[in-house]
């Protein structure tokens, strides 16, 4: 929707629904000749309206992927669960109001690590989703408190710390119990995949 500002500009409104509620999302469009990026210089209509598309594109790509892939790349927390609850629209009008909505919050997110790590999970073959599979296991097991996967993963690989597993595996625990946001779980998915890469 467009609404006139007497002051010149150009304000759309983006709805999106989260959890039963309505957000609605107010952005400025100014004179293209005003936009101007981190170091100044103005942006012509046309690259403005490409970065929009591809960040709405990188949106698109992450809502296409996996629960736990989505849980274990960085990005803010509303933008997470954007996506998260992307997933569970039919492609309908409140899917693509939602995803307008995801490319609005990617906006005021660093695209660049989410955009690599999307990137890398497309680019993996069988071997890689068997040891997605395998690193995803082992860290429920550690979670759940199963100190067989602790021998599994040392065994595999004599350099890992101990006490860093098991200190990661226990704030993921609590925060699981708290219904917290995940970030020793992620912290410790991702330790696991540097242990796997050494």
């Amino acid at each position: 929707m467009s609404l006139n500002s007497p002051f010149g500009l150009n304000i759309r409104s983006s709805c999106a629904f989260w959890q039963g509620h309505a957000t609605v999302t107010l952005f400025v469009l100014t004179d293209p000749g005003d936009i101007v990026d981190n170091s100044g210089e103005q942006k012509s209509k046309s690259q403005v309206k490409r970065e929009m598309l591809a960040l709405q594109s990188l949106g698109e790509h992450l809502v296409d992927l996996s629960a736990n892939q989505i849980s274990n790349i960085e990005m803010p927390q509303d933008l997470r669960e954007a996506v998260l609850f992307a997933r569970t629209l039919k492609k309908s009008e409140a899917r693509r109001r939602q995803m307008q909505y995801i490319g609005t919050l990617m906006r005021d997110a660093d695209p660049e690590p989410i955009r690599k790590a999307v990137e890398e999970i497309s680019r993996g073959g069988g071997h890689d989703i068997q040891l997605f599979r395998e690193l995803e296991q082992w860290r429920k097991g550690l979670i759940d408190g199963n100190d067989e996967f602790l021998g599994d993963i040392v065994n595999h690989f004599p350099d890992a710390d101990r006490k860093r597993l098991r200190r990661l595996a226990l704030d993921a625990r609590k925060e699981r119990e708290g219904n917290k946001p995940p970030k020793a779980s992620r912290a410790l998915f991702r330790y696991l995949r540097e242990l796997s890469r050494t």
